[in-house]
């Protein structure tokens, strides 16, 4: 079993996670990246960025992640592409180990895992991954100028995304499992004096189709009752916006978190209820998950762990 000593682990890539290996870096920190199952996270499932600073042309994700990557290595970050596995955070240096074995023992950890979009499970949503599906409008409306759109879920979340792309695109069907949507009354009340927001009661997704990319959603009405009905809408994009779920299962019992997952951190810092732990990304955002955003707190998370190191 392979032994090693760190003065920084991050443990999660992303926007956050090189970011924090930047900064790491260039305090001569010598920094140990665990990238984890998905390489330069949610972003290498994107197609094209246009919001990111810097890239007024716009920039495809994987190619970003890997630009950041690169740069992070440039620097001196060691990455390793592998999954910290099991972590023991009772004292210092803190204990991680990895699905191989391998022991990683550390005097600073960046926790950097980032979090997951909920899916409804279709096939079809794996099949057309960045070719009209998604799970942030924010990212990628914008592609959806004067087109029709999706968006599935009732709550607050899901009403956001609906009035945000009801400002871009021609038409916007919100697909609503219920027959009631969830969300608090005044989002309730702009969602219904939308115009070009048509809500879908008592439906479900049962598929997608298109040549090139989603050109349309299969809908099912009423399941399992008298009146069901199957009928097809033509859309060019489809939005789940039915939750996201932090990546922070290992971590329970040993970092606090919210009732979702969320680690808590002590804003404006990044420190967690663990001394020398940090939390960066979007596995400590359940508001605003963007790119920049998580690159930030990737910056924050590396400058309070060299302000840590030093005094300690």
């Amino acid at each position: 079993m392979e032994e090693r000593k760190v003065r920084v682990l991050i443990i999660g890539s992303g926007p956050a996670g090189y970011t924090a290996g930047i900064y790491a870096s260039r305090a001569n920190l010598n920094p140990l990246i665990y990238e984890g199952m998905q390489p330069g996270g949610q972003l290498t499932q994107t197609t094209e960025i246009e919001n990111f600073p810097g890239y007024p042309a716009g920039i495809q994700g994987p190619e970003m992640m890997m630009q950041l990557r690169e740069q992070a290595q440039r620097f001196g970050a060691e990455i390793e592409s592998k999954t910290i596995a099991q972590v023991d955070f009772s004292k210092r240096p803190f204990k991680c180990v990895d699905d191989e074995g391998g022991v990683v023992y550390a005097d600073t950890v960046i926790v950097s895992t980032g979090a997951s979009a909920k899916y409804l499970g279709l096939p079809d949503e794996e099949k057309y991954q960045g070719m009209g599906v998604s799970a942030c409008a924010t990212c990628d409306g914008f592609f959806y100028r004067k087109k029709n759109v999706a968006v599935v879920g009732g709550g607050d979340t899901a009403c956001e995304e609906a009035l945000y792309l009801s400002t871009l695109a021609k038409k916007v069907y919100l697909i609503v499992r219920k027959n009631y949507l969830r969300a608090s009354e005044v989002m309730q009340k702009r969602v219904r004096e939308k115009e070009n927001i048509e809500i879908l009661f008592n439906c479900n997704t049962l598929g997608l189709f298109g040549e090139d990319g989603v050109e349309g959603a299969k809908i099912i009405e009423n399941k399992g009752e008298e009146n069901e009905q199957v009928f097809d809408i033509e859309i060019d994009g489809f939005f789940l916006a039915i939750g996201h779920h932090p990546n922070t299962e290992i971590f329970k019992g040993q970092l606090e978190m919210d009732a979702e997952g969320y680690i808590i951190t002590n804003a404006p810092t990044t420190h967690t209820n663990v001394e020398g732990v940090f939390a960066a990304g979007d596995c400590a955002d359940p508001i605003y998950r963007q790119a920049v955003s998580a690159a930030g707190t990737g910056c924050r998370a590396a400058l309070d762990a060299e302000r840590f190191l030093m005094e300690h």
